[in-house]
């Protein structure tokens, strides 16, 4: 498991290899959950499914095709970060700490 963040802008990206493909789970903030979930395989279009009222895919979406690209195989990404209320400053700031996981798959 790798983490990037503090305090409530913690966010963590767990691995699990299921034969030849990578599942990816995202958490954080104040409470996980289950927002998004972002399939990938080599050669074709990404899937994406959002969960109403959730919009944790545009941060699941760029670590699952990251994983896709360098290792060449199907990539499930899953998950959710949570704050309640939380600012366009702390979602800027939670963004940037997926960011920073993603640089290391």
């Amino acid at each position: 498991m790798i983490t990037s963040g503090e305090r409530k802008y913690k966010v963590y990206l767990k691995e699990e290899r299921i034969g030849d493909g990578r599942v990816y789970i995202l958490g954080g903030g104040e409470r996980s959950h289950i927002g998004g979930i972002v399939v990938c395989e080599p050669g074709k279009k990404t899937q994406v499914i959002r969960l109403e009222g959730h919009y944790d895919y545009i941060v699941l979406q760029p670590i699952a095709e990251a994983a896709c690209k360098k290792y060449n195989v199907k990539v499930v990404a899953l998950g959710g970060i949570h704050i309640d209320n939380a600012s366009k400053e702390e979602i800027e700031k939670l963004v940037e700490n997926c960011k920073e996981l993603e640089k290391c798959i």
